[in-house]
């Protein structure tokens, strides 16, 4: 499984169906950031999921 896949699945068990967005990788709190998230038809970089931080979706992208 490869760092994208593991992203999508780590983000998929946190929070089904959080609709988002990215280019190119995502490997730190930095890139992390950049995910773009569809809210009320746009998106934004403003993350409005809580259950959905960085050290969240890491601990579970390390599981798998």
């Amino acid at each position: 499984m490869n760092d994208v896949d593991k992203l999508l699945s780590a983000i998929k068990i946190l929070k089904l169906n959080a609709p988002l967005f990215f280019r190119g990788g995502i490997v730190n709190q930095e890139t992390f950031n950049t995910i773009e998230w569809e809210v009320d038809g746009s998106f934004t970089t403003t993350n409005p999921h809580s259950e959905l931080t960085w050290t969240k979706v890491k601990a579970e992208m390390d599981k798998l």
